[in-house]
């Protein structure tokens, strides 16, 4: 949105494409605050920041299609669209992909045993809770200490859940020092560090994890009916790097925000998004009338 913002403010038509109904991306399901402070100097919601976007857009030019997704990119500038009155190429001089971040999923790792219902990455146990509104475990082990994993343990706490155990393979926790402070420490989650699960247990629902502790070796049974993987996040670039394969990477594309690199608070998403929104905009010929800047 604020690339799009930028783009739009240089005098670009800009199109922007969003395969959800909402815009706002994740930050619709963070409900925690702390969002903001950089950028608006209030500390806000994921909701609320957003929020302040989409009433920008609506004051704006930019074209907005929800409910569409990108399909592919292809080397003729153009996209194929896919959205609600069906298939669409559209041309364009730049494009901006600014599609974030995927989870590293449980499978990514050496674990062993049976593959139960009750596991969740941390970001679909926060779109389940915070948006679906439903209960998706009582006791719980979180494996992986970085800020979602802290968050998600507290929003646990707060729904009246036990979060077992925050498991953490490193010698300390990882994510922000404010989360820790507001997160783990506050809430008083117990925390394993220098131990990882090697083996999920049960039948039809997740019944417990064997926990190994990397010092020693030694393994821990830890009942519980949920576990919470919190592996890290890789950026979503599917779109670019199919065009990579076929004929190299065009300098028309720019890769935005989390889909660049992860960034550790929005307020450096807002603000690399709105340069590179502005300065492709400065630098595209705008004499077309037949496609989007």
């Amino acid at each position: 949105m604020a690339a799009a913002l930028a783009a739009d403010r240089a005098g670009a038509r800009v199109l922007l494409a969003e395969q959800e109904d909402a815009l706002g991306g994740i930050l619709n399901q963070c409900i925690h605050q702390g969002f903001g402070l950089g950028y608006f100097g209030e500390d806000l919601t994921g909701p609320a920041y957003a929020a302040r976007f989409r009433k920008r857009l609506a004051g704006s030019g930019v074209q907005v299609r929800t409910g569409t997704a990108v399909l592919r990119l292809e080397q003729k500038k153009t996209a194929l669209l896919s959205g609600r009155s069906g298939l669409e190429r559209v041309g364009f001089d730049g494009c901006i992909l600014a599609a974030g971040c995927r989870e590293r999923p449980l499978g990514a790792l050496p674990v062993s045993g049976t593959r139960p219902a009750g596991i969740f990455t941390a970001g679909q146990a926060q779109r389940l809770v915070n948006l679906g509104h439903y209960s998706i475990g009582n006791e719980i082990v979180i494996l992986g200490s970085g800020d979602i994993g802290q968050i998600m343990a507290r929003r646990f706490t707060l729904c009246g859940k036990r979060v077992v155990a925050l498991v953490e393979q490193r010698d300390a926790l990882g994510g922000m020092l404010r989360n820790r402070r507001t997160c783990v420490e506050a809430c008083h989650i117990p925390v394993l560090l220098r131990a990882t699960v090697d083996e999920v247990l049960g039948e039809g629902r997740i019944t417990g994890v064997m926990v190994r502790h990397l010092d020693t070796g030694a393994r821990e049974h830890i009942p519980c009916d949920t576990l919470v993987t919190a592996l890290g996040l890789v950026p979503e670039r599917s779109l670019a790097e199919l065009l990579e394969r076929e004929e190299g990477l065009p300098d028309w594309l720019h890769l935005c925000g989390n889909c660049d690199y992860v960034h550790e608070i929005v307020d450096s998403v807002t603000a690399q998004a709105e340069a590179l929104g502005a300065g492709l905009a400065a630098g595209i010929d705008r004499k077309r009338d037949n496609g989007y800047g």
